[in-house]
């Protein structure tokens, strides 16, 4: 069953190309959704997927890339579905 979460990593997770790999684990794994940089320094995913995919995108999230050092990551589950297409970067 498809399930939509929420994520905001906090920490060092900007300048060290978050998102972009944070994109290329999300369409290896078949999660679709978006991320994107936050004002605060923190990274936002909305991200949809099964339960074990979901859980190997946040457990990534929990070191991210080579050079990230985060603190925390936060998920909230939402029953609605926004049925993305693809997982991309917005800005």
């Amino acid at each position: 069953m498809k399930k939509h979460v929420a994520i905001e990593i906090s920490g060092f997770v900007q300048g060290v190309f978050f998102r972009y790999h944070a994109k290329e684990f999300a369409e290896t794994i078949g999660v679709t959704g978006w991320v994107r940089n936050q004002d605060d320094g923190s990274v936002h995913i909305e991200a949809e997927g099964d339960e074990e995919q979901l859980n190997r995108l946040i457990a990534w999230c929990g070191h991210g890339p080579r050079g990230a050092s985060v603190d925390k990551v936060e998920t909230s589950y939402s029953p609605t579905l926004q049925q993305y297409s693809g997982f991309k970067i917005t800005y």
